[in-house]
C-alpha cells in the first residue's frame, strides 16, 4: 500500500509542501524514527482515544505515552480510555491498521496535539502505510488540522 490517497489529495489541494519518506516496513513510530535516522521526539504518533462514545486523535512524540489522567482532567467528567484497534479499524478505510495520519479532519475526528510537538519546525508522521512517512512544517499541519494543543503526554523516566 502507498501513501493514503485521501491524504495526498488533501495536501495537494491545499498546496502544502510535504515530503514522503519511504522506509522499510515498521509498525511503531519509534522504529520509524530509528529507520529514518531522526530524533524520536520529532516523530509523531497517533493514538486513538475513546471519550464516552466518541473517538479523538491524540498526537504526541513517538517515545512518549498518553497520560490518561491528564486527558481525564481535560475531558472531565467523561470516561476516557485508549481505543482498541478493533474499535477504530473501520474509521480509516484507506490506511493500514495502526498507520493512520493525524488528519482527523479527513476522518471526522477532533485532533489533540501535545504541546511539545509545536516546538519543532517540522512534524513527521505515518502516511497511512507502514512503509512511508510524511514530513511537513508543523505550522502548515496546524493550519490544516486546527488541533487543540494541550499537554497530555507521560514522559518516560530516564534510566540511570
Amino acid at each position: 500500500m502507498s501513501l493514503s490517497r485521501r491524504v495526498k489529495e488533501y495536501l495537494d489541494h491545499e498546496h502544502v509542501h510535504y515530503d514522503v519518506l519511504p522506509h522499510p516496513e515498521a509498525f511503531h513510530a519509534l522504529a520509524i524514527a530509528q529507520l529514518l535516522h531522526m530524533p524520536e521526539k520529532e516523530m509523531a504518533k497517533v493514538v486513538i482515544v475513546r471519550v464516552e462514545m466518541r473517538y479523538v486523535m491524540a498526537v504526541l512524540p513517538a517515545s512518549w505515552t498518553v497520560d490518561l489522567h491528564r486527558l481525564r482532567n481535560f475531558f472531565r467528567p467523561h470516561h476516557v480510555r485508549l481505543a482498541t484497534e478493533q474499535e477504530f479499524k473501520d474509521l480509516f478505510p484507506d490506511c493500514e491498521l495502526g498507520a493512520m495520519p493525524p488528519f482527523g479532519i479527513l476522518y471526522g475526528l477532533p485532533v489533540y496535539v501535545d504541546h511539545s510537538l509545536t516546538e519543532d519546525e517540522h512534524i513527521v508522521f505515518q502516511a497511512g502505510t507502514h512503509s512511508e512517512a510524511i514530513r511537513m512544517r508543523y505550522w502548515d499541519f496546524h493550519t490544516l488540522v486546527f488541533p487543540v494543543v494541550k499537554e497530555f503526554r507521560h514522559v518516560p523516566a530516564l534510566a540511570g
